[in-house]
């Protein structure tokens, strides 16, 4: 088990680590990676902690913006989740969106930081009409777990868990997370670092959930269609993204609390 006891921590990613649906923009995101900061600041009041993550990003750019910025912030702990953003394009290619993690791995390693990764869930069983993804997920899952074990890097693997999918941990849109997902990644982070006090309690299924009947299943599912998928394709047509003229919420350290 880790001591926990580190000292700088730098988060790097895309909407799931910036914190979306954990908060807003008018009143702040919180997210995982600043939950999980709080518990590493609880083993280290000193702990600094920057988190370097914008929506929208595809694993390219996560390495071409964000990986410079995070190696001179000389972290001795950094996150590195990015890929989804990817699996959701027409020209997905498993091996470029790990050869991209990979860099990033083998850099922050490289220069003396633990580093902690994330594997994905079964997003057919979120969304029954992605389920022509599942391929992609479970191909570029195996490619990040190659990556991380040569590199020495902690992983959370979710894809075989089933409270991953539960929709309690998703937010309506069913792409990030909920507020109570991200507690739960936070706690599965935690628990992949072997720092004191994590278990692998953030597995654990919630309790069952009534039977929703299949009118309110269409219902629902048409709902979805209308208010997040239909403008989430509008973006990509217009060739827009929805992390356009943002930037890092975090991009220096400063005392995680």
């Amino acid at each position: 088990m880790s001591s926990g006891t580190y000292g700088r921590y730098v988060a790097l990613g895309d909407s799931q680590t910036e914190g979306l649906w954990d908060g807003d923009d008018e009143s702040g995101l919180r997210g995982w990676a600043d939950r999980l900061a709080g518990q590493l600041a609880e083993l280290n009041p000193e702990l600094q902690y920057a988190n370097l993550a914008v929506r929208g990003r595809l694993a390219h750019q996560v390495r071409a913006e964000q990986l410079d910025a995070a190696l001179a912030l000389e972290p001795d702990l950094a996150t590195v989740v990015a890929g989804m953003n990817d699996l959701l394009r027409p020209g997905f290619d498993a091996d470029a969106v790990a050869g991209e993690l990979e860099h990033m791995f083998a850099a922050l390693t490289g220069a003396g930081a633990t580093v902690a990764t994330l594997t994905f869930p079964d997003v057919a069983k979120l969304v029954p009409i992605a389920k022509p993804l599942t391929h992609r997920v479970v191909s570029l899952n195996a490619r990040i777990h190659e990556a991380a074990v040569r590199h020495g890097v902690a992983i959370l693997e979710t894809f075989h868990h089933p409270v991953t999918t539960d929709p309690r941990i998703w937010s309506p849109d069913r792409l990030h997370a909920s507020p109570l997902g991200h507690e739960r990644i936070a706690a599965g982070m935690a628990y992949a670092l072997g720092l004191p006090g994590s278990s692998a309690d953030w597995r654990e299924p919630l309790p069952p959930l009534p039977s929703s009947g299949s009118l309110n299943f269409t219902k629902t599912e048409l709902w979805w269609l209308a208010s997040f998928l239909g403008p989430w394709i509008g973006r990509r047509v217009r060739g827009r993204s929805s992390g356009d003229g943002r930037a890092p919420k975090r991009p220096d350290l400063a005392p995680a609390r």
